[in-house]
């Protein structure tokens, strides 16, 4: 089975999927997609994605490419369900999908290249302002997860006890995003100690930005 991952090196979405993947001991060939250079709207990409974000995936034998990250992560836990990345009983899979959704549904959204290329291009805002509104809603997220974390005796050396579970990629994704974005991450510490404990994971730490194969070159 051949799987064809479009992505791109700084999307917090594609890192998602990245370390499905790689959990799931699926091999997979990344073509990566410039969103700097608006390869996104290129017909040949839209044909594959109608929505022109990444990440893609397009794997041999399915009828259509899937898109959207956390449905591919639903597609990949049905599809290949060992490790299994979800808890079995509803009340536990209910609270990690919360959990995963504070991340990718509520932070990742206001802050993907088409809102910064919007608060830039249309509404004009200054530099300082785009990356106030980067920082702002990046950490809220984080600092709602933080709260779960802290009121929810659940949790445990990850976000639901000691198994990795989707919460874990959406927040991986979200932590690596602050840091891109310069937040102030000394006040989440419960989050951060997850987040040290995914980075020994070498699913995770493969798959964070500077080590892909399109990242720009260190000096």
């Amino acid at each position: 089975m051949s799987i064809k991952f479009y992505g791109f090196w700084r999307s917090l979405a594609a890192y998602r999927v990245r370390v499905s993947l790689k959990l799931k001991g699926l091999a997979y060939e990344e073509i990566p997609v410039n969103l700097l250079a608006g390869e996104q709207h290129d017909s040949a990409y839209l044909a594959i994605n109608p929505q022109g974000a990444v990440p893609a995936l397009v794997i041999e034998g399915l009828s259509k490419p899937l898109f959207q990250s956390l449905a591919i992560l639903d597609y990949l836990e049905y599809a290949h369900p060992i490790p299994s990345l979800m808890p079995s009983l509803p009340a536990d899979r209910a609270r990690v999908l919360a959990l995963a959704h504070l991340c990718a549904s509520d932070g990742h959204p206001l802050v993907v290249p088409r809102v910064r290329n919007y608060l830039q291009n249309t509404l004009k805002l200054e530099e300082t302002a785009r990356n106030q509104w980067l920082q702002h809603w990046t950490f809220e997220a984080l600092n709602a997860y933080e709260r779960v974390l802290t009121q929810d005796p659940r949790g445990g050396r990850f976000s639901h006890g000691d198994q990795v579970s989707v919460a874990d990629l959406c927040l991986a994704s979200q932590v690596v995003g602050a840091e891109l974005f310069g937040c102030e991450l000394v006040r989440i510490p419960r989050v951060m100690d997850i987040f040290k404990e995914l980075m020994t994971l070498p699913a995770f730490s493969a798959s964070m930005p500077k080590r892909q194969s399109d990242a720009p070159q260190q000096n």
